[in-house]
This record gives structure tokens, sequence and C-alpha cells, in this order.
């Protein structure tokens, strides 16, 4: 498991591999949870979905783009990041450390 950030800014990474694809686990904050599935395919376009009043795409998209352009493979990556009543500095950390990550996949 690969990590960026401290404290409720902490996030997390953990990489599977299914066949020839990639999936990743994300978590972090306050309470890791699942709230986004995002996959991307190699030059493609990549989907996802989000449960209603969460916002995890925004960093699952992160990671499962930049996968599916460093391993050029379909890869998928699912999870969510919260922390309790998040003020907009949370969010962008979070969203920043997130960010990171992508040098661990």
């Amino acid at each position: 498991m690969n990590t960026c950030g401290e404290g409720k800014h902490e996030v997390w990474l953990k990489k599977q591999e299914v066949g020839k694809d990639l999936v990743y686990l994300l978590g972090g904050g306050e309470e890791s949870h699942v709230g986004s599935a995002s996959i991307c395919k190699p030059g493609k376009t990549h989907e996802s979905i989000e449960l209603k009043g969460h916002y995890d795409k925004k960093v699952t998209e992160i990671i499962a783009k930049a996968g599916a352009e460093k391993h050029d493979r379909t890869v998928a990556c699912i999870g969510g990041v919260h922390i309790d009543d998040a003020s907009e500095e949370d969010v962008q950390k979070l969203v920043e450390n997130c960010k990171k990550l992508r040098k661990f996949v």
C-alpha cells in the first residue's frame, strides 16, 4: 500500500492485477468508503459511476486515467475519501494528495 499526506488528509492506494487489467483501491481521510468507480481504457474516454451524495469520482478518475496511460491497459479505480464537515481546504488537500498517488500507478 502506498500513501500520501498526513493525518486526516492521508490517502492510500492498493493495486491488484486482474488478468491483463489493473484495479486500484483508493481510500483515506477520516473514513475510507466506496463512493465511486472509474474505468479507463488506453486512448479512450473514461466512465465513472458515483453514489448519490458522493463526489469521489473526482479522485478515482485521476488514478484510472493515469494507470491506463502509463500501463497501456484497462484500469479501474474504486473507492472514496471522507472527512466529516470538510472545508474547501480539506477537500483541496485530499485531491492534491490523490494526485500525488499517480506516481505509484
